[in-house]
């Protein structure tokens, strides 16, 4: 009787057990059927490995349904349409991006929705019969795998580049180099007194060009002061000596056109005053040729520099 009072009893809950979850069973169903739904278009121009009938939408981390198909875009195959039925209550605006997520390490991925950051989006409308498309933004993962064969390729270019650049013949000639420059470090460490007296005669020599500079332009002023000063004065006497000659023989030509008649009856006197005449004449040319020397060139006259001839080639 014990054991029969036993089977009764496991029968009963095992009964029990199945019709609560036939009842919760039928709970969500109801729950569901009570839901109401919208669906949409997302477009995704890469691929969906991971995604498939049933996988799970989310917006802001929370599910909000799921998708009921996927096919191939018949006007360009390269794009995949994922139809997805989502909650009516959703805020699904103008500006919702969508993007293909991975769901953990499994592989499976899912669909996640995000608001954008647009203030002025409106709320996402279609008509009756048909359905509100939104472009999907590639994800991360996505470009990484999409820019990974030019990433390989890069990589290669940049390690045959390097093994050339470390050739056999390159570091043959990497090492000569270096021997050269130890060569002449040690060659300036061992001439390092030499080059430091060297280094002092010409800071010596700096100082005298100095000091010779410094002389040179006191007499510079010397000069220019002799010039200013003495040569002006040389200058004016031999003028006025000149003038004075001038005057001189204005005189003695007089003298000779007032004279003539009694020079006539002395010729012996004539040929007496003749070379005292030519002998003026030579002093006059002289001291014209020395104030026009003096006009032209003060400096050098006085200092007895002979003139610089110019070159013509």
């Amino acid at each position: 009787m014990e054991t029969r009072a036993h089977h009764v009893l496991i029968g009963f809950f095992t009964l029990l057990v199945v019709g609560a979850a036939l009842l919760f069973a039928l709970w969500l169903g109801k729950v569901d059927s009570d839901t109401q739904f919208d669906a949409y278009d997302i477009v995704f121009q890469e691929a969906v490995s991971g995604l498939s009938k049933g996988s799970t939408v989310e917006f802001n981390g929370i599910k909000i349904g799921d998708v009921t198909s996927l096919r191939l875009d018949p006007q360009n195959p390269q794009r995949v349409i994922a139809r997805v039925r989502v909650d009516s209550t959703a805020p699904m605006r103008s500006d919702t991006e969508a993007r293909l997520v991975p769901s953990g390490i499994t592989g499976l991925s899912i669909i996640r929705l995000s608001s954008g950051n647009d203030a002025n989006s409106s709320a996402l409308t279609h008509d009756e019969d048909e359905v509100a498309v939104i472009i999907a933004t590639p994800s991360p993962l996505s470009k990484l795998l999409a820019e990974g064969e030019d990433v390989v390729v890069n990589v290669n270019e940049m390690l045959i580049q390097a093994r050339a650049l470390f050739s056999a013949d390159n570091v043959a000639s990497i090492s000569r180099t270096l021997q050269s420059l130890e060569h002449t470090t040690g060659a300036i460490a061992a001439e390092r007194e030499d080059i430091a007296l060297a280094l002092r005669q010409v800071a010596r020599a700096s100082e005298q060009a100095n000091l010779a500079l410094s002389e040179a332009a006191k007499l510079v002023g010397t000069t220019n002061r002799l010039i200013e000063g003495q040569g002006t004065q040389t200058l004016h006497s031999a003028q006025r000596s000149m003038a004075a000659f001038e005057r001189a023989m204005l005189t003695v030509d007089t003298l000779i056109t007032d004279n003539r008649s009694g020079l006539d009856s002395s010729v012996r006197s004539l040929e007496e005053v003749g070379p005292a005449l030519a002998e003026f004449r030579d002093l006059l040319a002289s001291l014209r040729l020395i104030t026009r020397q003096l006009e032209e060139r003060p400096t050098e006259y006085l200092l007895g520099l002979e003139p610089v001839k110019e070159f013509t080639p």
